[in-house]
């Protein structure tokens, strides 16, 4: 999901006391009290900036907090623009915070947030960055070690951040509607459409597939240019990749642009042998037609050359995830293939052609000329700064959706250094495709499916006509709407009424009514979502006092969280708990935040 994508969660009002829920007013009352003697002004401060929609973690954290002796103040946004602006203006203390690592691998889920210049670090501490590449560079059994120092850095020592829990994912399906079978749920790629079928698959070309969102303003349909909640799942399925994850997090090349992949001995060296049977998709009248271009090699070199370059658009959002690119090509040398494997006796070229109806006979530049039915393919080659195996996780990720070519550069015609945001209209600009004067859609996809208009209540998408024709891969629906409704209750009500068939992101608190409902069915797996307190690094005194930053770290008690959502979120440690298990743990510990805070106050 997401899945998510770094979408910081927050919350209003008050909280859970010893198990109970209080009132905001037995909350103010209790500030009035006296509490071992301590007046209200003799507590620290602390400003817990976030959204509304995280209203029940708010609760707990702020009682955990109160009773260690802070004074909470709550800095509540009612959407995440608004919340944005607010931590852009440094306007808190500690935003709650939350991170899914879409892609599967430990190196996502640190890098963006916590390393120096990340696309959303606010950090910057050599050691954390020494880690965080070091680990980059291992192998799965080499690099635990490694992340285990990273979260005794990152928590422990220098309590940038206070761990809160690791969610489940869900997502509510309407049996009578849709057939079950046909619905994946992934640990981290976002929902994938195209498996998606009814019951009655005679609804396939009449009746629409109407799913929900809870976020209408998209960030870009150009998917380097954002990397959240809003586009995440929209820009995976317009835009097809090199490679794909299971929903298991392995890497496949299954539902991709390539048939298979292959990696050179060194790791250094990426061979991703492509398919010739996906054309890019466009609207025209407000329905989705072929524009006749196939997806190829040049169009994946363009798009990899763009994804790690930070210079290649305005408000680039996801090029740390790719700068372990050094270059691409195509491969047009058949005796070039003839390379060892990483890890096999086979060759790159024996693992490419392995399942193939047809062996390469021929390898071509124009992919025009790509005929695989006649053995004639394209081969890229990927290259990286330095041994990287998890490269191919980021290779997952849709911010690495192929583009073409041709039609981005065809729009992006404005100098990046003076784009002016009033008057140059970027690739992907959600005004291009809402509904209204504005609306003049340019955009070509190489995916399943392509967005043809948005309003303020819903976005409507087509099948690609030219997608994996005749293949297990073709999307089964011709049409999908997607609602936006925003409230988690309106969304459930929406489910059960028959208004939409699917609602992803069931939370917690819900699950057993989605399982009492005899036509819903609940579908739940492990995320790799992470809820946490991400502490102000950039102002304000906890950006100067680790004491002040330990005593809330030793505040936070998640047994108390677990039992609140019934034993439906899991311990963490930091992002990267949900793939790697480091052994480290959190603790609550009043004595340690007491001990924290009396130095705090000392130094003061």
């Amino acid at each position: 999901m997401v899945k998510k994508t770094f979408i910081p969660l927050l919350l209003a009002f008050v909280l859970m006391l010893a198990g109970c829920v209080n009132t905001k007013s037995d909350v103010e009352e209790g500030k009035k009290s006296k509490n071992d003697g301590v007046t209200n002004d003799d507590k620290v401060k602390i400003e817990i900036l976030g959204m509304s929609s995280g209203e029940d973690d708010i609760n707990i954290v702020r009682d955990q907090l109160v009773k260690n002796g802070f004074d909470v103040k709550l800095n509540l946004q009612p959407d995440y623009g608004s919340f944005k602006a607010q931590q852009d203006a440094g306007n808190y203390d500690v935003a709650l915070s939350s991170w899914t690592t879409v892609t599967g691998n430990p190196d996502y889920a640190v890098r963006s947030l916590f390393k120096s210049g990340g696309d959303y670090s606010i950090m910057a501490d050599e050691e954390v960055d020494k880690l965080i590449d070091l680990a980059s560079t291992q192998t799965p059994e080499e690099y635990v070690d490694t992340y285990k120092q990273l979260e005794q850095r990152l928590v422990f020592d220098k309590a940038y951040i206070a761990p809160l829990y690791i969610s489940y994912k869900a997502q509510g399906i309407n049996k009578d509607v849709l057939n079950i079978d046909t619905v994946r749920l992934s640990k981290s790629r976002a929902l994938a459409w195209e498996t998606i079928d009814f019951n009655d698959t005679a609804k396939r070309e009449t009746d629409p597939l109407i799913l929900q969102q809870s976020i209408s303003t998209l960030t870009s349909l150009d998917p380097i240019k954002g990397n959240d909640g809003s586009i995440n799942t929209i820009n995976t399925n317009m835009y097809v990749r090199l490679i794909n994850l299971t929903d298991d997090d392995k890497i496949t090349s299954e539902g991709s642009l390539s048939h298979n992949h292959s990696i050179a001995e060194g790791n250094s060296e990426y061979y991703f042998l492509l398919r010739d049977d996906i054309h890019f998709a466009k609207i025209t009248d407000k329905k989705a037609v072929d524009t006749g271009e196939r997806v190829g090699a040049d169009d994946v070199i363009f798009s990899l050359n763009r994804a790690k370059d930070k210079n290649s658009v305005p408000d680039h959002r996801t090029y740390s995830l790719h700068e372990h690119i050094k270059d691409a090509e195509v491969v047009t040398d058949l005796n070039a293939l003839d390379v060892k494997q990483s890890g096999s006796d086979k060759t790159v070229r024996e693992t490419l052609e392995d399942g193939l109806g047809v062996k390469i006979s021929e390898l071509v530049a124009d992919k025009t000329q790509a005929n695989n039915k006649e053995g004639k393919y394209q081969v890229v080659k990927m290259t990286t700064t330095e041994p990287f195996p998890q490269v191919l996780n980021y290779l997952a990720h849709q911010s690495a959706g192929i583009v073409s070519k041709k039609q981005v550069e065809s729009i992006n015609t404005y100098d990046v250094d003076s784009f002016d945001v009033n008057k140059d209209i970027p690739y992907g600009d959600q005004n291009t495709v809402t509904e209204g004067d504005k609306y003049n859609n340019s955009l070509y996809a190489s995916g399943p499916y392509i967005l043809s208009y948005k309003n303020d209540y819903e976005a409507v998408f087509y099948k690609n006509p030219a997608y994996m024709i005749g293949t297990e891969n073709e999307p089964k629906i011709s049409n999908i709407t997607v609602r936006f409704i925003q409230d988690t209750d309106s969304a459930l009500s929406a489910l059960r009424n028959g208004e939409i068939y699917m609602y992803y992101g069931v939370p917690e608190t819900k699950y057993d009514v989605v399982e009492n409902d005899s036509k819903l069915h609940l579908q739940r797996i492990e995320s790799n979502g992470v809820s946490y307190l991400l502490f102000n690094t950039a102002n304000r005194e906890v950006a100067i006092s680790d004491d002040l930053r330990k005593a809330v770290l030793y505040s936070i008690n998640q047994d108390e969280i677990l039992s609140y959502y019934q034993n439906n979120k899991i311990k963490a440690v930091s992002t990267v708990s949900p793939i790697v298990n480091t052994g480290n743990e959190l603790k609550a510990d009043p004595a340690k935040a007491q001990e924290f805070l009396n130095k705090y106050k000392a130094s003061k």
